[in-house]
């Protein structure tokens, strides 16, 4: 049954903490079912290919995969929620994610990896539904809360993100007793993962938040151009008057880029030193519990301590997880340690960065550069995972945690110059 339409005119102010709490507790549903889905395909596709390929360096292509398919949905999701509302654009990245899991299935039976790195492009649209999701906690928050609401809504991808690499051994063993392939049962676990998804936000996320936002504003203030849906075009002319926009676009590309080429990595790197699938599970999980599990802590931090501040430490933690991973050779619990490191890190680039270009820019180009924001993060986090399947098929594991060392020790040094530039007051937000 659904709720009546809200008329903006006559809606009374004290409604709209109630609205947003619903908005946040369904936004969080979604993660947590979603986040399933999502880490099953982090956790298994690049030793799929690897095992499929025969080749470590084309394995890296799964990571790749993924992480294109996010940055191309990223501005489809935007130019849906645009036009037609966050619902309209989170609908949209969940079915490509279901319809990307069904061609994996149909690929690891056929023993296809060109089919698979098809299918796992289309899943990349649960990772391009969750980073859209973030921003959709933000659309009500009042001001100096957008951090927090936004880190509660990336919280709750913790109880699914980290439950699922533990369940792609059990999902694997059901699976194959149906008859289908070995590995293809948790590919088939998350269709049914993004399903759901899809159902929640279609049947629960009303009245729709964005569009509630904008119905809010009174006819002088900022509201989208009529028949305007280049999103593209919007969002850089929006960055060309925001330079602390453009900050934080850069920030999270970086952030992005380091977590995701030697997370993507780092299951072939086990896989090769003798660790069977549980252990990679459970090393997953931990690196996925850090990127989550604090995420509230760096929300309320980013909104009280300022969002640059956060970022350098953010740039810290991703300094010290490459160290780590650069120099753990065979040890295990090294590996992990530098994971969690790296997931922390990226809570604080993401968390504290999305929160500074919401902040930055207008109601009516939000969609438009929080789309391109992820748009440029996906695609350089892909890039990332091309060269780190080079790096790790010709030098090394350790190699890669110094390449990615180095390129975090030099955004974090321009970064504490553009801090010390800015005046408290926006530091802060």
């Amino acid at each position: 049954m659904t709720s009546a339409p809200i008329q903006p005119a006559t809606l009374p102010s004290d409604r709209i903490p109630s609205i947003q709490r619903r908005t946040l507790a369904v936004l969080s549903a979604t993660q947590i079912v979603g986040g399933v889905g999502v880490a099953v395909g982090l956790a298994l596709s690049s030793v799929v290919v690897d095992e499929l390929s025969g080749s470590t360096v084309i394995s890296g292509f799964a990571g790749t995969a993924t992480v294109a398919g996010a940055a191309l949905l990223a501005l489809p999701t935007a130019r849906a929620s645009g036009s037609g509302g966050r619902r309209a654009g989170l609908s949209l990245a969940y079915l490509a994610a279901l319809a990307g899991c069904a061609i994996s299935v149909a690929a690891i039976s056929l023993g296809s990896w060109p089919l698979l790195l098809v299918g796992l492009v289309l899943v990349g649209g649960g990772s391009a539904g969750s980073l859209a999701a973030r921003y959709s906690a933000t659309d009500l928050s009042p001001k100096g809360r957008s951090a927090r609401h936004l880190s509660l809504v990336v919280w709750a991808s913790t109880i699914g993100s980290v439950a699922g690499p533990n369940l792609a051994e059990p999902a694997d063993e059901i699976g194959m007793r149906l008859g289908m392939a070995e590995k293809a049962g948790p590919f088939a676990f998350a269709a049914l993962a993004f399903a759901l998804a899809l159902v929640i936000i279609l049947g629960l996320l009303r009245p729709d938040p964005l569009k509630l936002a904008r119905g809010l504003l009174d006819d002088t203030q900022d509201k989208p151009a009529p028949g305007r849906n280049r999103t593209i075009r919007t969002a850089w002319e929006a960055l060309r008057t925001t330079p602390m926009a453009r900050t934080a676009l850069i920030m999270i590309a970086i952030s992005h880029t380091a977590m995701v080429s030697v997370m993507s990595m780092t299951p072939v790197k086990l896989h090769h030193d003798g660790s069977n699938l549980d252990v990679i599970g459970l090393v997953i999980s931990l690196h996925i519990a850090g990127m989550y599990v604090l995420s509230p802590v760096v929300g309320w931090l980013a909104d009280r301590a300022g969002k640059l501040p956060v970022l350098v430490l953010g740039m810290a933690l991703l300094l010290c997880a490459a160290t780590l991973a650069g120099t753990a050779g065979h040890r295990v619990w090294q590996v992990t340690a530098a994971l969690v490191l790296l997931g922390l890190g990226w809570s604080c680039g993401l968390v504290s960065g999305s929160a500074l270009v919401t902040e930055s820019v207008p109601l009516s180009r939000r969609p438009a550069v929080q789309g391109l924001s992820d748009l440029l993060m996906n695609v350089c986090g892909a890039t990332g995972t091309i060269v780190a399947g080079a790096i790790v098929g010709v030098l090394g594991y350790g190699m890669l945690g110094l390449v990615v060392g180095v390129m975090v020790a030099l955004a974090g040094f321009w970064l504490v110059t553009v801090w010390r530039r800015t005046p408290a007051v926006s530091s802060a937000g």
